[in-house]
């Protein structure tokens, strides 16, 4: 038995406003954690699953084929990992149903220690496929909005279409993302129950355009144009009402200058999109709008570029 090697994947931004199952954005400060070691064994195992308070998990299988770190470990290692087993400890940084990405982070960081762990590692570009089975685990399909920035970093399009091909974005300089986490939880696959079976050919060009403009505005440092772009017009009507604070946060958010600020993923978190400069200042707002209804919260600041998944020291 060889020692564990741990592999961090960080929370993500799923959707980013605009790009409702296409477009991601990597969030630095907060993330999950996967420990592997080569076993005797012949297959895949969870020794165990911690929550944030460092105890045994209360909720996380640590059955093989009902965890998204494991199910993502094993499909690499079925393809290329060679005699013997693993085992995995998965250590959640993230909260459940955040809407952070955190089953997305477990099956990253599974899938990078786990590739540590090959006779010859693969790149990372190769690893996606991996990662997206233990998410699809999770939310019943491929989809790519939280694993893609999670496993590379910045901002990602990713649009199902294209997998496994994924295009990084330029990011514009000078502009942060706040994530606030309000201590409630949002089931994704219930969320995405509520919304609607189709939309008018309007509501459609209009949410393609603003997703065209955000992705020009991003890569061209266009500041006044990711403030007219990064609204949702077809996601966000029928999923706020999920989250008690939501209006008050955003508009909270807005009054001291975000450029934009919408639900992450399904919710509940909320993020914004802002100037350096104003975004410690809108992380306090939006956390006083979120505790004024009673809702304790928790957020973070991140650049547009934080970093994907790496393997630790």
């Amino acid at each position: 038995m060889s020692d564990f090697v741990t592999a961090y994947a960080p929370a993500s931004i799923g959707n980013v406003g605009v790009g409702f199952d296409m477009l991601g954005l990597a969030l630095s400060g907060a993330g999950d954690r996967v420990q592997a070691r080569r076993t005797d064994g012949d297959s895949v195992t969870v020794a165990e699953v911690r929550g944030l308070d460092g105890k045994l998990h209360p909720y996380l299988s640590t059955k093989a084929d009902e965890n998204t770190a494991s199910i993502a470990a094993q499909a690499l290692w079925d393809v290329h990992g060679d005699a013997g087993g693993v085992d995995l400890k998965v250590l959640k940084g993230l909260p459940l149903q955040s809407g952070m990405g955190s089953s997305a982070a477990s099956a990253v960081a599974a899938t990078v220690a786990i590739n540590a762990l090959l006779p010859s590692p693969l790149a990372v570009e190769e690893l996606l496929p991996f990662a997206l089975e233990g998410e699809k685990y999770a939310s019943g399909g491929i989809h790519a909005d939280n694993v893609a920035p999670s496993l590379f970093g910045g901002l990602v399009l990713c649009p199902d279409v294209l997998l496994p091909e994924i295009i990084r974005l330029p990011t514009p300089a000078g502009v942060s993302a706040v994530l606030l986490y309000p201590d409630l939880q949002v089931n994704t696959a219930q969320a995405r129950k509520a919304l609607p079976k189709s939309v008018s050919t309007k509501l459609w060009l209009d949410q393609q355009g603003l997703l065209a403009g955000f992705i020009h505005a991003c890569a061209s440092g266009d500041i006044e144009l990711i403030g007219r772009t990064l609204r949702d017009v077809i996601i966000e009507p029928h999923r706020k009402d999920a989250v008690s604070c939501f209006d008050d946060v955003v508009a909270a958010a807005m009054r001291v200058g975000a450029l934009g600020c919408t639900l992450s993923g399904s919710g509940p978190s909320i993020f914004a999109l802002c100037k350096d400069s104003d975004a410690e200042n809108i992380a306090s707002v939006m956390e006083q709008a979120c505790r004024v209804g009673g809702t304790a919260c928790q957020s973070w600041v991140s650049s547009m570029n934080a970093p994907g998944a790496c393997i630790e020291a």
